[in-house]
């Protein structure tokens, strides 16, 4: 009995008698308050526990060798998809030349509606030089004398376009079974493409994959032709060194996308026209080159299960040299990127069962101990205040 009694001292929380007990309407008001607080703290603290957080962590990049993967889709509304190349070349030497594969153009009418949807890459057939009857390139001294493909009657004739290699073969009885492979033919019909898109504009969507070293993709207007200029400005009359370039990023990223990615130049529109707004660029100049400087951020996104993503982020700044000046720059939307050594870490995290327990303790606690001391305040100032208020009376 006398250790049970020593035990009852050890007693940190002693009974009071319920006549002791007085309530008061302050009393129930802060217990109704500090319960509603209690269960809102408890609930937020259930919700922090379900939702995981994510924890940043920055390391130097030390990968190397890997591949880049650019998406992008871009609308040129003013240079028909025939007059348009994408290319790229990075800091290795590597260039690659009105890429084709993995893209899609869309030829649209000057409102923005679809015209024609094809997968057949960016950029028109490359139409070198007219081939000249002794087998060569014609040269800018020489005058065209093209090739009747074996159908010559004397060693003088010329066939410089298509329907005369047509008579030519006619007149030997021959059928002309493969115009794709007779020179004329081909640059006439690149030559008809060209009219028939005169007026429209283009989107060009789809993805590059690039050396993971410094470089630039861009698209340029008129690269496909490779040295024809002059021929061209001869048969179609337009300046091929002059281009409207306004266009409208509507995507741009690199690498895959993983939750809370943000890609800055998405949506971003530049209208080279008259002068420079807070949402476009505008400038008086019809012609250009157009240069985005990208910083690219190598990042790692690891989700709740583990699930790895690799993938990048960027910054980027913009600037825009007019034509006008010397040298004159060739027009085009050059995206010129390099690397950040600084390797990103985003880590999906659950807070642990005990975390939440001894958080909803400290929040149990807390608010009871709070709401105790405010309720005592209350009390006894109350109290003192009736005394005074007794005395006042007596005296």
């Amino acid at each position: 009995m006398e250790i049970l009694n020593r035990l009852r001292n050890l007693d940190a929380y002693p009974k009071i008698n319920e006549d002791f007990y007085h309530r008061t309407l302050s009393g129930s008001l802060i217990t109704i308050v500090s319960s509603v607080v209690m269960l809102f703290l408890f609930l937020w603290e259930i919700r922090m526990y379900l939702y995981s957080a994510t924890e940043t962590k920055l390391i130097v990049d030390n990968s190397r060798g890997e591949i880049l993967r650019i998406n992008f889709d871009v609308t040129f509304p003013s240079l028909p998809c025939s007059l348009l190349s994408v290319d790229t070349m990075d800091i290795s030497g590597e260039r690659h030349y009105d890429i084709r594969h993995d893209i899609v153009k869309i030829r649209m009418d000057h409102l923005g509606n679809v015209i024609e949807s094809k997968q057949d890459g960016v950029g028109a057939p490359k139409i070198e030089r007219p081939l000249q009857r002794h087998g060569g390139r014609l040269d800018h001294n020489e005058s065209y004398c093209g090739s009747c493909y074996g159908a010559e009657v004397s060693d003088d004739d010329c066939c410089n376009s298509c329907e005369e290699v047509r008579a030519a073969y006619q007149k030997k009885g021959w059928a002309l079974t493969n115009p794709d492979l007779i020179d004329q033919c081909k640059r006439e019909g690149f030559i008809g493409k060209i009219k028939e898109e005169e007026g429209e504009g283009c989107n060009i969507n789809g993805f590059l994959e690039v050396s993971r070293v410094a470089g630039n993709f861009h698209f340029a207007p008129g690269k496909s032709f490779h040295g024809s200029y002059s021929f061209l400005q001869d048969l179609l009359g337009i300046q091929t060194d002059n281009y409207n370039i306004s266009h409208t990023i509507n995507k741009l990223s690199f690498g895959k996308e993983f939750p809370g990615v943000v890609n800055p130049l998405d949506g971003f529109c530049s209208n080279v026209l008259h002068e420079k707004s807070s949402v476009k660029w505008i400038h008086k100049t019809t012609s250009g080159m157009y240069q985005y400087f990208i910083k690219v951020v190598p990042t790692i996104y690891t989700d709740i299960r583990g699930h790895k993503i690799h993938s990048n982020q960027f910054s980027v700044t913009e600037h825009f040299r007019d034509a006008d000046v010397y040298p004159k720059p060739p027009p085009g939307v050059y995206f010129i990127y390099d690397f950040s050594p600084i390797k990103v870490i985003f880590t999906e995290e659950n807070a642990s069962l005990l975390h939440l327990f001894t958080n909803a303790c400290a929040i149990i606690g807390g608010v009871f101990t709070v709401a105790g001391m405010i309720d005592a305040f209350v009390y006894h100032g109350h109290r003192a205040i009736k005394k005074k208020m007794e005395l006042g009376k007596h005296t």
